[in-house]
């Protein structure tokens, strides 16, 4: 196992036990935001471990008084994000954005009923901080309780599926010229946790078949950050190392 992995697991195992789907809304809200936040310190304990040391979310003290998520300006205005790695030297260099789907909707029975606002939350958040960094790497992790790989019916696909097919066109943006609204990497993820046991599968958008190591996914993500900033930046080994 990776080390992202083990900070994924731990930090998933962290979460109290998930409530029924005909839990009330502020039970489910507070459940997913804490989904948002444990990953959120898991991916930027993962980035600081590969070098890029100003990564937030911290804990208090690792950088200063204050850890807390970024609150970054864009050409939209000001926006708050999930994981973020900037410098003083040049402005924001890499983000996630983090956002998920736990509960089934009591009344279809399947996971898709908020596919389409989270799609715009995050197509909005990728305007928002491309417009003013054109050069940042943006990705999107998308999670979905692991019960929207199977939620299909005779008549529609299952909402795994539908998401991969209504995300396809905003992933791939290899281009600091490129469409704004499009994640530099987009993922989708399959989640089971519970405080004794964690089930985790990632896979890129428009590739449902294929589950993609999460040490391959932070490769990739600073891999593109490095070969957008050569002056500063190199990748090497799985790490982020400074240019002198």
């Amino acid at each position: 196992m990776a080390r992202v992995d083990d900070f994924l697991d731990t930090a998933l195992k962290s979460l109290p036990p998930k409530p029924a789907d005909t839990a009330s809304q502020s039970e489910k809200k507070r459940y997913s935001e804490r989904v948002s936040e444990v990953v959120a310190q898991a991916l930027a304990a993962e980035l600081r471990e590969r070098g890029l040391r100003e990564a937030r979310p911290a804990p208090p003290g690792v950088l200063g008084s204050s850890g807390a998520e970024r609150r970054m300006a864009g050409g939209l205005g000001a926006k708050k994000v999930d994981v973020t790695w900037a410098t003083e030297e040049a402005g924001l260099l890499l983000a996630i954005s983090v956002k998920s789907i736990n509960f089934k909707d009591t009344r279809t029975s399947n996971y898709q009923k908020n596919l389409v606002n989270r799609r715009g939350d995050m197509l909005m958040e990728a305007v928002t901080l491309h417009r003013r960094f054109p050069y940042s790497v943006l990705a999107g992790f998308f999670f979905f309780d692991k019960g929207a790989e199977t939620d299909n019916t005779l008549r529609r696909k299952s909402t795994f599926l539908n998401a991969h097919a209504r995300l396809r066109l905003f992933t791939g943006r290899n281009d600091p010229a490129g469409r704004d609204e499009q994640f530099e990497r987009f993922y989708l993820l399959l989640l089971e946790a519970s405080p004794t046991t964690v089930d985790l599968r990632a896979f890129e958008v428009g590739k449902p078949t294929v589950p993609i190591p999460l040490d391959y996914v932070i490769n990739d993500l600073l891999s593109i950050a490095a070969e957008r900033n050569p002056d500063f930046y190199e990748f090497d080994g799985g790490n982020l190392r400074s240019v002198n």
